[in-house]
């Protein structure tokens, strides 16, 4: 099985259905793991849950060099509600853009990836080789890296990542970490005539959620990711509208830098809040930072034709990745989010992205991938 054609492949990858909630992303990890075991690629699997896999593949790994990854997530958002002018797993192409669902978020960098593998063992034999890890579950949590992660998988060593996000082919070095929340309040129920009655669980939640609004953070600006944010973004209490609502719950999504700790951050919001909200952890990721003048990020620059001093481009990303689960895996090496997919698409009703970006991702991929073992051990990070 050989895919030369990285727009045929990413069609290909669109028309599996990883849409998450479920993923369902068994077959397209098995899909990927035989294209890529024919191609002299070492392939394992790690399983988040039932026909839900993520994918570890490694070719040419010697004790000269780690190697460089490569990675991306299979699963995808749902399609929304809004009707689709293309559907969304037909991969139909029009006007130089390829539609569907994961198209820029992220099935178009897979491809990229995969492809430029292949091409550059073709050509050459990098130095230290290249592992590819495709997750299952990255939306909303990393939860399949996380996994990853914490199940005992040896993973090696690693020179750099690459996170093949949508970024339209602009390398950024880092992206701000997340750290989810749920946060719940108790009362008791009581006729909605007779409130005196009662205790109001959701007059608890405005009143946390109005503190919220107004929460101040502790924390100096990041030189890359500036300040860090707070939003609620998910209500829900009662039973219905002639009853005193007993149970109220909230969620809250702060977005945190390398200026200040998660820890810290939960003792001043719980502080706040005060003892009538309970505060859940739900996910809980760091900061991505690379530092500008590693060698890795040079090459990237180079490679890319970015000229950080002539011109302004977005450093720091708004939205998480599973780099903030690898990066901390692999000892905070060079970390930089670059993929063909037009940011502004993910998550978008008739998502798209641009062919020639996918194309001209495939050869950046391909010649990091070839120029990065030139790069020692002591240089790299």
């Amino acid at each position: 099985m050989i895919f030369e054609d990285v727009i045929s492949l990413t069609r290909k990858l669109i028309s599996f259905n990883t849409v998450n909630p479920d993923g369902n992303e068994g077959e397209i990890a098995r899909f990927v793991g035989k294209l890529l075991s024919e191609n002299g690629f070492e392939v394992g699997y790690n399983q988040l849950d039932k026909d839900r896999l993520t994918v570890i593949a490694e070719k040419g790994l010697t004790s000269l060099s780690p190697p460089i990854i490569l990675t991306g997530h299979f699963d995808t958002v749902p399609f929304w509600e809004k009707q689709w002018k293309e559907a969304p797993l037909s991969g139909t192409i029009k006007d130089g853009k390829i539609y569907g669902r994961g198209s820029s978020d992220m099935k178009g960098g897979l491809a990229a990836m995969i492809v430029a593998s292949l091409q550059a063992f073709k050509e050459s034999v990098p130095l230290g080789g290249v592992r590819l890890i495709f997750t299952a579950g990255e939306e909303p949590g990393c939860a399949g890296a996380k996994h990853l992660a914490e199940s005992g998988y040896d993973l090696g060593k690693a020179a750099a990542i690459i996170v093949g996000e949508p970024t339209s082919n602009v390398p950024a070095i880092g992206h701000k970490g997340a750290l989810y929340l749920k946060a719940t309040t108790s009362g008791k129920t009581a006729h909605s005539s007779m409130p005196v009655l009662g205790d109001n669980a959701i007059y608890k939640a405005a009143r946390a959620i109005t503190k919220i609004e107004n929460f101040k953070f502790q924390a100096d600006r990041d030189e890359l990711h500036g300040f860090p944010t707070i939003n609620v973004g998910l209500i829900n209490g009662g039973k219905n509208i002639n009853s005193v609502p007993d149970y109220a719950e909230f969620t809250v999504d702060i977005r945190s830098t390398d200026k200040i700790i998660h820890s810290e951050i939960l003792k001043w919001l719980s502080l706040e809040l005060g003892e009538e909200v309970l505060i859940e952890k739900l996910v809980d990721l760091m900061p991505v930072s690379s530092s500008e003048s590693a060698p890795f990020v040079q090459l990237v620059y180079s490679v890319c034709g970015v000229e950080p001093e002539k011109g302004v481009f977005q450093k720091s990303l708004p939205y998480m990745t599973d780099g903030a689960v690898l990066q901390q895996l692999y000892g905070g090496v060079p970390t930089v989010i670059l993929g063909p997919g037009q940011p502004e698409m993910a998550h978008q009703t008739d998502e798209f992205c641009y062919t020639s970006k996918i194309e001209e991702a495939v050869e950046i991929y391909k010649n990091i991938i070839l120029k990065a073992g030139g790069i020692s051990d002591d240089k790299i990070s």
